[in-house]
């Protein structure tokens, strides 16, 4: 469950508890690049953000007229001119607004598609060590919420910035052209508003980051709780789970709260100023209206002045609140975004693959070297997990097109750890691995990954029919050779009892599938791909003797010309193999064949004689059993 996976003790990128200064603006100036990519959105945005302001700051400014012009009582009050203006900005800032809640929402969605769109794209890119550490929710809950706050921040909140800082420019221009005393009044709150949200912003912050890390908790813990339900009910954790999940939504409770109160505090402070300043206003503009130094319309325009430049400096407090929170979800998806995939291709590939990008079907001219493969060389490879001990020690081991290569040894011996670092899912951590005496990594991954056919110990079935699933090892292939390839897996018989056949939905991770339908199907997927290489991780554990013994015969015929790398722990389906290798505490103690190796009497004589006994021990009371059974 998600307890084991310790959020406080990870960062990806930004230390989120030590990280303790205010706002990144070097961070939103990076994230601020995905709204200007639509500048034409933006430029209407503004447009109808300054008209919104402008006409907003016009109305006072015709009440003052008005008011004014009937005082003075000469008969230069025309009411038909004061209304065509009134209904003339009407007009504008109904248009204005609509404009903005159209391209508003309209810029939104594209920045969140971006977002989104750019966190997967690196979430392909990341070698299989980066998933180690990280549950499936912890992914999820920066692609969805953190990736919601953030586009709604990015999209609305500057619009909100522009409108707002118009509006507040030009009622202090308007003031300060009315009468420079009294625009000054008003204005002296201003500083008091600064160092209120200075103080405030740190705290916003740092609950903030608090609440999406908690947030973050919470969606692993419940992800894996659905996962892993099976097991849950089958240990009888149910109560366990409940106390965890508890414990996790107390702790996004008070994070919240904190948070909540927070930004509660903030916006009253910020309109208690507001309503000092209209009270400063009203108190002045009151005493010089008596000595005659301001008309009535202009205090009367000064009160809607100075309540309505606070209007978008609560607006503006809110989104700067909303922004200390946002800012913890957008150090999440820059880290995810900009997570560095340590397994890629190197500067030379990359400028070879740039160099050709006319002719992409041409891998040979891409790559530079032949496509074929005919021999794999393991050259003083030793591999260990992150900063841990090596699980692969000084590796030496040659593998010729055709031959097909078993690997047997206890559990944690670093069979699968050999074979990860073979598909180029992990890289030695010293050592070379190479094809055709060129090391794998001065030849592209594509390259490498399109030659490689994997069928592990519980292969991932997609949600979709029978057919989607097969045809994932060749998106082009045709009916005719899925079927074949079903044909040749062992799949097809089962396939065709089904209602649907291979257009049968599998439903959701292949729920409607058995465990061993499951692998046949991915079976087939790997015959469909015809790989160069085969790489099969205890691939038949799932499957009864009878079917295996079917696969082996269609794979033989497959495997012919090519590279078989073959992990099991049932020895009785390897003894076929050219060579086998018995690999303890990540090296090589033994290599031969079965008769080899049985002559031998080592390790491997150990184990295959042991496992023998053991089947026929197994077989012996499963007959007895069919033998007193009165059915």
């Amino acid at each position: 469950m998600s307890e084991f996976f310790d959020d406080d003790n990870y960062n990806d990128g930004f230390n989120e508890d030590s990280y303790e200064q205010g706002m990144d603006l070097g961070l939103w100036k990076q994230l601020l690049a995905y709204t200007l990519s639509y500048p034409k959105d933006v430029l209407i945005l503004a447009i109808c953000a300054v008209c919104t302001a402008g006409a907003d700051i016009a109305f006072p400014l015709i009440t003052r007229s008005v008011i004014d012009s009937i005082g003075v009582g000469d008969g230069s009050f025309d009411p038909y001119f004061y209304g065509a203006l009134y209904f003339t900005f009407v007009v504008i800032l109904a248009s204005s607004v609509a404009g903005f809640i159209w391209y508003g929402g309209k810029l939104r969605t594209h920045v969140s598609h971006d977002i989104r769109r750019d966190g997967f794209t690196n979430l392909q890119r990341l070698p299989f060590a980066y998933y180690d550490f990280r549950p499936v929710g912890w992914l999820m809950a920066r692609m969805t919420s953190d990736c919601e706050r953030l586009s709604n921040i990015l999209a609305w909140g500057l619009l909100d910035l522009i409108f707002c800082t118009t509006v507040m420019f030009g009622i202090a221009c308007a003031m300060l052209y009315m009468d420079l005393s009294l625009a000054l009044i008003v204005l002296s709150v201003l500083p008091f508003l600064a160092w209120l949200s200075l103080t405030f912003q740190k705290r916003i912050l740092k609950s903030a980051r608090q609440v999406r890390k908690t947030n973050s908790k919470i969606t692993g813990s419940f992800n894996e709780s659905i996962m892993g339900v099976q097991t849950t009910k089958t240990f009888v954790k149910e109560a366990e789970n409940l106390r965890h999940f508890g414990q996790l939504t107390d702790d996004m409770y008070k994070a919240s709260v904190l948070n909540k109160v927070q930004a509660a505090l903030y916006l009253p402070l910020v309109l208690t100023l507001g309503s000092i300043a209209t009270g400063l206003a009203l108190i002045f503009g009151g005493l010089e209206v008596g000595w005659g130094g301001v008309t009535t319309g202009t205090l009367l325009a000064f009160l809607a002045y100075s309540r309505h430049f606070f209007e978008p400096i609560e607006e503006l407090a809110q989104w700067f609140a909303e922004m200390q929170m946002a800012q913890a979800s957008a150090e999440r998806i820059i880290s995810l975004i900009e997570a560095p995939a340590d397994i890629r291709d190197s500067a030379a590939v990359t400028a070879r693959i740039n160099q050709h990008q006319q002719n992409p079907s041409d891998q040979v001219a891409i790559d530079g070297y032949s496509n074929d493969i005919k021999t794999i060389e393991f050259r003083d490879v030793s591999f260990a997990y992150d900063t841990g001990p090596n699980v692969l020690d000084r590796i030496n081991l040659t593998i010729n097109q055709g031959e097909s290569i078993a690997i047997v040894g206890s559990t944690g011996g670093g069979k699968t750890s050999l074979t990860n670092l073979l598909c180029r899912f992990y890289e030695p951590t010293s050592g070379e691995i190479l094809f055709d005496g060129i090391d794998y990594r001065q030849r592209s991954l594509h390259w490498l990954q399109s030659n490689l056919g994997i069928v592990l110990q519980a292969s991932h079935i997609f949600g979709g029919t029978i057919n989607d699933n097969i045809r994932y090892g060749r998106l082009d292939a045709t009916d005719a050779e899925i079927q074949a390839a079903g044909q040749r897996a062992g799949a097809h018989d089962f396939i065709m009892k089904m209602d649907h056949g291979y257009n049968t939905q599998v439903g959701e991770g292949g729920s409607k599938l058995s465990a061993g339908e499951k692998q046949l199907i991915s079976f087939a997927r790997a015959i469909l791909a015809n790989p160069r290489i085969l790489v099969m991780d205890e691939a038949t554990s799932s499957v009864d003797t009878v079917t295996e013994a079917y696969i082996q015969q269609g794979l033989q015929a497959l495997l012919q010309g090519r590279i078989s790398v073959v992990i099991a722990h049932r020895l009785s389906t390897i003894k076929s193999a050219d060579r086998i290798l018995v690999i303890e505490r990540g090296q090589i103690i033994e290599a031969g064949s079965h008769g080899v190796l049985m002559q031998q009497q080592g390790r491997y004589y150990n184990l295959y004689t042991q496992q023998s006994l053991a089947e026929f021990a197994r077989d012996q009371t499963q007959w007895q059993a069919a033998e007193t059974d009165p059915v």
